[in-house]
């Protein structure tokens, strides 16, 4: 690696570190490279919007964004929560259960572990902390645990950032996730199961069996999202950008038509949220793409996995190597910034050791929503004490459990990688 590239990305790192916004820290290095290599300056534009204008999957991005933001407008919300309660309240820690079912089924409509947190966590967090029925910390700490499962079941903006960089199929991604998402589902319920019974969590009031009929189908329109969404992009009816475009307009039919719980006002602000968070990760991408010509013109990822080829290292050592890599990287780095300049270094390394891409790519996108939730810097136990003003010790204290039978399932997956693969090998996936 020449001198320019090292002098670029030691400043890349400075600046993220002192605070500047990662966006602006990487055209600020991209462009010092280029003017000591004595290449046109011009070629950060350039590589922007060629990488942006050609990225037909991009356009899926806003569209989920606008998805949940309608599915998160008015009664919606709280029609699925009442389905939730119905479900599981009745078991001991029963509210917590229903923290984690709720993440599973907003999972299917937002994608995004920052807006489940933010959204409906914010509303459980309130109901668990009502006459003290568990402590803030605990439900601050389940509801940023529960919160990676939004990225993991379909949709996931991660992973359509992953087969940006990795050309995968998305179809096949968003299947390997469903499995690791339930998954992850199921070790958060058996721990807070445990600890109900160990901290003797009292038993919430058990909703009538009759009423469940009519919460359920006040809940059926909205919960039928999820499954227009698979059908569209499974059936072949529809490509994931496609399939996204009718969420949004599904999303919207039902908050205007069906719930009457969405206003003009109300609309254009959730139409601008959407377009504000979108810039956003736009930026991030943009600049990300420059960031890779850099690192494709010093020829870096060949020179990773050079290095890696010499240790004659084997495809679970690379993995659980990654694993800690990406993980420790996690605490610092948000996840858009570590999949499209961080992973794209490992993935000429996986596919000379014969990893599977799809697996390869569900594993790290568990690993990095994590790291959202990783002292000391994940960003997600910042997003909660934000919005609920639970201070931040707390959460801490109360997150380790949690992100210990994270990391136990995310070991599960990495070692068996039918996980993984099972779903999307049902539906003729040859990997």
């Amino acid at each position: 690696m020449s001198m320019a590239f090292m002098f670029s990305l030691g400043g890349f790192l400075l600046l993220g570190a002192i605070g500047m916004p990662i966006s602006l820290a990487a055209f600020a290095s991209s462009i010092a490279y280029l003017f000591m290599t004595g290449q046109d300056v011009g070629l950060v534009a350039e590589q922007s919007l060629n990488g942006l204008f050609n990225s037909y999957v991009l356009l899926a991005v806003p569209l989920f964004i606008l998805a949940a933001n309608f599915m998160n407008a008015g009664t919606i919300s709280d029609r699925l929560l009442n389905f939730c309660v119905a479900i599981v309240g009745r078991l001991r820690g029963g509210l917590a259960h229903v923290n984690v079912l709720a993440s599973l089924i907003f999972s299917g409509m937002s994608g995004s572990a920052i807006a489940d947190a933010a959204g409906i966590g914010r509303v459980i967090i309130d109901l668990m902390c009502r006459d003290n029925r568990y402590p803030p910390g605990y439900a601050a700490a389940l509801t940023a645990a529960s919160s990676v499962i939004g990225p993991i079941i379909p949709p996931s903006i991660p992973m359509i950032l992953y087969a940006l960089i990795s050309d995968t199929s998305i179809g096949y991604l968003f299947l390997g996730g469903i499995v690791p998402g339930l998954l992850l589902a199921l070790v958060l319920m058996i721990l807070n199961a445990i600890t109900a019974r160990r901290r003797n969590f009292a038993r919430d009031e058990a909703v009538p069996l009759r009423d469940i009929p009519k919460l359920t189908m006040r809940a059926f329109p909205a919960l039928m999202l999820p499954v227009i969404l698979l059908y569209g992009i499974y059936g072949g009816v529809t490509t994931p950008t496609e399939a996204a475009a009718v969420a949004a307009v599904y999303a919207l039919i039902l908050s205007v038509v069906f719930y009457r719980s969405l206003s003009w006002k109300d609309f254009y602000k959730l139409v601008l949220d959407a377009a504000r968070s979108t810039s956003v990760v736009g930026l991030i991408i943009a600049s990300a793409l420059v960031l890779n010509y850099l690192v494709a013109s010093e020829n870096v990822p060949a020179m990773v996995a050079g290095q890696l080829a010499g240790l004659e290292m084997s495809p679970v050592v690379f993995l659980l190597g990654v694993n800690v890599l990406v993980l420790l990287l996690g605490c610092l780095f948000d996840a858009t910034t570590l999949l499209l300049i961080v992973v794209p270094l490992f993935l000429p390394a996986a596919k000379m050791l014969g990893i599977d891409l799809v697996h390869f790519g569900v594993v790290i996108t568990v690993n990095i929503m994590i790291g959202l939730v990783t002292p000391p810097y994940g960003v997600v136990l910042f997003v909660l004490n934000g919005v609920t003003g639970i201070p931040l010790r707390d959460i801490i204290r109360e997150i380790w459990p949690f992100i210990f039978v994270l990391l136990l399932a995310l070991l599960m997956m990495t070692l068996i990688p039918s996980i993984v693969l099972w779903l999307p090998r049902m539906f003729g996936y040859a990997g």
